[in-house]
């Protein structure tokens, strides 16, 4: 189907392309409330509306960004982002091994990635595309928000050396949900098709 044919996927990577904008500004901002400012986070209800609102944010982008994939791409990421988290937190809660230990660990990996991601991008620029630097990023990065999810659902789960304290469910949930979230676009971009 041809965005002639479907006038909301039209509109979205169209002439709406301001509201993909818009939702981004609010995500970030709210996303920075809600981690930056303890007293929202713990308060209700405005702990429950700010995170209502960045879910509503972070869901059209999601939203936005599967729109140029095919349906089948984003069932089949939808579907093995399902499994690999299932399977990863089910490891979280029943594995001796403390991750919650590993919080030096992870900001090196993420380090890694992130001037990885800058070598890619000057190499595609110079060189041009490799499939191989794509597929290479996009393990490491799925490798990445997976030992996130490790850590964030052992925080959560408590009984660790680092726990969250129960005023704190509404970080937990930001937490697991951006963990959730980017190994799902990470799948996405991976091994899905451009409609």
């Amino acid at each position: 189907m041809s965005n002639s044919e479907n006038p909301l996927k039209h509109w979205i990577q169209g002439d709406g392309s301001w509201f993909y904008y818009v939702s981004y500004g609010t995500f970030f901002v709210t996303y920075f409330v809600l981690i930056c400012i303890p007293s929202v986070r713990r308060k209700t209800p405005g702990n429950y509306i700010c995170l209502a609102v960045f879910t509503l944010a972070f869901s059209y982008m999601v939203g936005t960004i599967s729109s140029f994939y095919t349906t089948n791409s984003v069932l089949v990421a939808a579907g093995v982002t399902t499994l690999v988290c299932l399977s990863i937190s089910l490891f979280a809660i029943q594995t001796k091994i403390d991750f919650t230990m590993c919080a030096g660990f992870l900001f090196v990996l993420v380090m890694v990635l992130f001037f990885f991601g800058w070598s890619c991008l000057f190499i595609f620029y110079t060189v041009g595309y490799s499939a191989i630097l794509d597929a290479v990023y996009g393990g490491l990065a799925a490798l990445v928000f997976g030992l996130f999810l490790v850590y964030d659902t052992q925080m959560i789960m408590g009984g660790r050396k680092i726990e969250l304290s129960p005023e704190e469910y509404i970080y937990g949930a930001l937490q697991l949900y951006i963990d959730v979230v980017y190994l799902f676009l990470i799948l996405l971009s991976c091994f899905g098709k451009s409609s």
